[in-house]
């Protein structure tokens, strides 16, 4: 019982620590699409923006604070193509940029940043610069294409839990209607708004869920208005 309250009283510092909070909303479990608002002291800083989920819909992730879910509920794997439900921190920018002017830390995507996705690896979920002896499967972070020229690092599955997902971004969209891979996407521009606002020290959150999950947040975040 002592635990339990502890592990209470933990959470609720942790969710009233947090001054800047994404909110990420599908309509429900299979969907591709959903709507991005941003918030500062509980009140609204950008009008909504339409971005794209994973083309394999949402499962529940791990995240800070995990959400109460029915052994039914899909859960996010590797390779799912799921956009992971939950409450996560929000912890660095990455983009092509040498350097960038912003109050969050920054990673340069370089051809040598790479993020691991391979389980079996000890570097499982984390970005890294290559290393002499490769693991078996990664991501490269400065691609071919727009889509990680601008990003922000998602803490989804900090504690490298085997084939839970990894890798997880918001990021620039392939496309108006293209699902992702498991991350979020929208415009360039739009995603230009929200890291110029990000500060680490207001302790950013992204809280993503299906419209079936809002009356749980609701319960933590009783002042935040959809």
């Amino acid at each position: 019982m002592v635990k339990s309250f502890l592990i209470l009283i933990i959470c609720q510092i942790f969710v009233f620590a947090s001054e800047q909070i994404v909110v990420v909303v599908g309509k429900d479990f299979s969907s591709k699409k959903a709507i991005l608002n941003c918030f500062e002291d509980n009140k609204r800083v950008f009008d909504s923006i339409e971005v794209n989920v994973g083309e394999g819909g949402f499962g529940f992730g791990l995240g800070h604070i995990a959400l109460q879910s029915s052994s039914a509920k899909p859960l996010k794997y590797e390779g799912d193509k799921k956009a992971p439900i939950g409450i996560f921190t929000l912890d660095a920018i990455f983009g092509y940029e040498k350097e960038m002017n912003t109050n969050m830390p920054y990673l340069h995507a370089d051809k040598e940043l790479i993020c691991v996705d391979d389980s079996d690896s000890v570097f499982y979920n984390q970005i890294i610069k290559k290393p002499k002896v490769l693991p078996k499967s990664f991501e490269e972070m400065r691609r071919d294409d727009v889509q990680y020229e601008l990003g922000i690092v998602v803490g989804h599955n900090k504690e490298q839990l085997k084939g839970r997902g990894s890798c997880i971004f918001i990021h620039v969209e392939k496309s108006v209607d293209a699902p992702t891979a498991g991350c979020t996407s929208m415009k360039l521009e739009e995603i230009r708004k929200i890291v110029s606002w990000l500060d680490k020290s207001k302790n950013p959150i992204l809280i993503q869920v299906t419209k079936s999950q809002l009356n749980q947040i609701s319960k933590l975040y009783p002042n935040l208005k959809f």
